[in-house]
């Protein structure tokens, strides 16, 4: 009788555990972001200098203070691809990062496909928005653009 009773405390606990864990990577630390003056969607130009705040519209975002790879955005914007190629920095080797499955309108493999195949374009919004963090912007052919953090160069080795 016992074991049974051992057994069942331990199987509890894994299930509490598990669920914890899952909440907290799911829901816990995610937070709106107001994207207020000073805070807007920003590309880096081609020529340097500071980000400058672009055209966005019908922004979403979330971030978290417990991670600066949480953050995640989806925008509309009426710049297009060739005008942003001229103007902005042009981001290497993009790789848009899984968000909490709640937030509906990112998808990083849909833009990671979009990347591969040529229908996205990734700019550099800013470099070491974090340390060894850049913010990446991917925009599409149709205006449709997603925004992640990844680890820049300097802390992928």
């Amino acid at each position: 009788m016992n074991g049974k009773l051992v057994a069942g405390f331990i199987v509890l606990t894994g299930v509490l555990a598990g669920a914890a864990v899952w909440y907290l990577q799911e829901y816990a630390f995610y937070q709106q972001v107001a994207f207020t003056p000073g805070e807007e969607i920003r590309l880096t130009p081609v020529t340097g200098g500071p980000p400058e705040a672009i055209v966005a519209d019908d922004v979403q975002g979330i971030d978290a203070d417990s991670s600066p790879l949480r953050f995640r955005a989806c925008f509309t914007t009426p710049l297009t691809q060739a005008t942003l190629s001229e103007t902005y920095q042009i981001y290497d080797n993009p790789t848009p990062t899984n968000g909490p499955g709640w937030f509906d309108c990112y998808d990083a493999a849909k833009v990671g496909a979009a990347l591969e195949k040529g229908e996205a374009i990734a700019f550099l919004s800013e470099h070491d928005i974090h340390p060894g963090v850049d913010r990446v912007v991917a925009v599409m052919g149709d205006g449709r653009a997603y925004a992640w953090h990844q680890l820049n160069d300097e802390l992928k080795d």
